[in-house]
């Protein structure tokens, strides 16, 4: 069993920054931890994730101005987001892959993230 705990969303004008953290517990080793986003009646879109060994994809709309890290060491993963847009307005949850063949099978209750124009 693995818990996720979201910290670091908040309330900022367009063009400023966040940084987001997502740590893990009950299991040492997780294959990929992801970030997704959902917005008021929209559906939930994948925003990026990394790997154990720090492989990483972003979505499209993301890339460039959001960054992906992890430290293995504290199990925690971090979404550096900046340049933020209205657009990026939502409830930003992270999920875990435990291993390599498993889906996303842990999901984090999730941070807002609100973004002022």
């Amino acid at each position: 069993q693995v818990q996720l705990a979201e910290s670091g969303g908040g309330l900022v004008q367009a063009g400023g920054s966040l940084r987001l953290s997502c740590a893990a517990s009950g299991r040492t080793y997780i294959y990929r931890t992801g970030w997704f986003r959902q917005a008021p009646g929209k559906e939930r879109e994948f925003v990026a994730a990394i790997t154990w060994g720090g492989r990483i994809d972003y979505s499209d709309s993301v890339k460039g101005r959001f960054t992906i890290s992890r430290d293995n060491a504290k199990n925690t993963v971090y979404l550096q987001m900046n340049s933020l847009k209205p657009e990026d307005t939502a409830v930003y949850h992270c999920a875990a892959q435990p291993a390599v063949g498993n889906d996303y099978d842990y999901w984090g209750q999730g941070t807002q993230v609100t973004v002022s124009s």
